[in-house]
């Protein structure tokens, strides 16, 4: 009889611990991945989150259990175990990490050799299937453990990203939210000439301010605050893993991730005409938009990190950005990062003396956007067919790449259910007109119950 493991999703591990997540089912996952995978050696690190460390330790029993050779390169953000697979030469790495999910979660991330991402399309599933049958081949020689720490290799890598000679003094309030974000920030200040307003800066599982996610409304009034109380430039909050960074502009305004997509992929496509672009389809005008008017060519991808990277290494693509502030590097082994973008954006108001605000504001206006709105529903398929049925006469087309998504002529949407979390998500975006977009977001959510 095997034991059914609900905290598999469609590209990581994410559970309510213990009932969903334990020690017990972490070193199966560790057994596992290496029966799957059969690396000799591979990186773990874990988030700050108070389970993570245990479990952690879990995994590494059940790694070191089937003969694999374990390198911890202890607390870390999600993408330090990214750059520490590649930056060492290992055959996989594995985060444990729930990134924003409540405060009772956590989860795994997974990656391969050269930080290739292991989803349900490459390998997620039959780990799945092997942790569940809980029947591991027999090893005779167990595996070590070592320590090594990469954040002062990860810190050099980050700089290459920016002309630090011509930054430009900036103000900057940034949040970490109790998450992992704050000591990359302590490595990483001397190097820059920038000043740091610090709020809720240090590292603590327990999230005192609340868990750490930028997306929810309710997150954001103590970085709005910090920055009309210290006139900052401008201001960037993490969520609990720092792979996704929030902007705020200097009028304390919080941006969408959809524009910071825009603003980035311009910004690569002046230095690479003619490159790929990868986006998500939840919104996704604006970025054609630019990308078309660069030269560049804008393809679109199923939602979600392994989903995004796997879709960028085939099409070689220079950059993938996802609405929820998720942004993909070629140059960070088409992997996600939420330190490269603020240095990105901070390098741009340098070179253009723009603020930030006179970045975003006229593709704001071009193409107003809801912001996702999560609703919970029972039956999900049965909305969507709802939502379809009602729109379908008057579509200009209508696309399943990743739920939902029917376009108009003056405006689209999307609505697709979570992959992480037991909510739909509805994103709505119109052609200059911000009264059609709020018309049309009141009239989908009457539909959502």
């Amino acid at each position: 009889m095997t034991d059914k493991m609900s905290c598999f999703k469609a590209y990581d591990v994410r559970g309510r611990v213990p009932d969903q997540l334990n020690t017990d089912i972490a070193y199966r996952i560790g057994r596992a991945y290496a029966e799957f995978l059969k690396p000799e050696e591979i990186v773990v690190g874990y988030d700050i989150r108070l389970s993570s460390r245990e479990l952690c330790a879990a995994l590494t029993r059940g790694l070191t259990d089937a003969g694999v050779d374990v390198i911890n390169i202890g607390q870390c953000g999600t993408e330090e175990v990214y750059f520490a697979t590649s930056h060492l030469g290992v055959d996989g790495g594995i985060v444990v990490t729930a990134s924003h999910n409540p405060a009772d979660y956590n989860g795994m991330k997974f990656v391969r050799e050269e930080s290739k991402p292991v989803s349900g399309d490459t390998g997620l599933n039959e780990i799945k299937k092997l942790a569940e049958e809980n029947n591991f081949a027999a090893v005779t020689e167990p595996g070590t453990v070592s320590f090594v720490d990469t954040q002062a290799a990860y810190i050099v890598h980050l700089l290459s990203y920016v002309e630090v000679e011509k930054l430009k003094p900036l103000r900057i309030v940034c949040n970490a939210g109790n998450g992992g974000a704050g000591p990359t920030i302590d490595a990483i200040e001397a190097f820059l000439p920038f000043e740091f307003i610090k709020l809720h800066h240090q590292a603590d599982g327990s999230f005192p301010n609340g868990v750490p996610n930028p997306l929810l409304q309710e997150n954001r009034q103590p970085t709005i605050d910090a920055i009309k109380e210290s006139g900052a430039d401008l201001a960037i909050a993490w969520d609990g893993d720092f792979d996704r960074c929030f902007f705020f502009d200097e009028n304390a305004r919080f941006i969408e991730g959809y524009y910071i997509v825009g603003l980035l992929a311009q910004s690569f496509l002046e230095a690479e005409p003619g490159a790929k672009i990868v986006h998500d389809p939840r919104l996704t005008w604006n970025t054609i938009e630019i990308a078309e008017a660069a030269g560049g060519e804008a393809i679109q991808c199923k939602t979600g990190h392994a989903f995004i990277k796997e879709r960028m290494r085939k099409e070689d693509a220079v950059y993938g950005g996802e609405m929820s502030a998720h942004h993909y590097f070629r140059d960070f082994f088409y992997c996600d990062s939420g330190m490269i973008p603020w240095l990105l954006v901070v390098q741009l108001m340098a070179r253009s003396g723009k603020k930030l605000s006179e970045l975003v504001d006229g593709r704001m206006k071009a193409f107003p956007a809801s912001g996702e709105i999560n609703r919970e529903i029972a039956n999900p398929p049965a909305l969507l067919r709802k939502i379809e049925a009602r729109y379908a006469d008057s579509a200009l087309s209508i696309d399943q790449t990743d739920g939902l998504s029917m376009t108009f002529e003056n405006w689209r949407f999307n609505v697709r259910a979570s992959n992480t979390e037991p909510v739909v998500r509805l994103n709505v975006e119109s052609r200059g007109d911000e009264a059609l977009m709020r018309e049309k977001t009141d009239e989908l959510l009457a539909l959502m119950v």
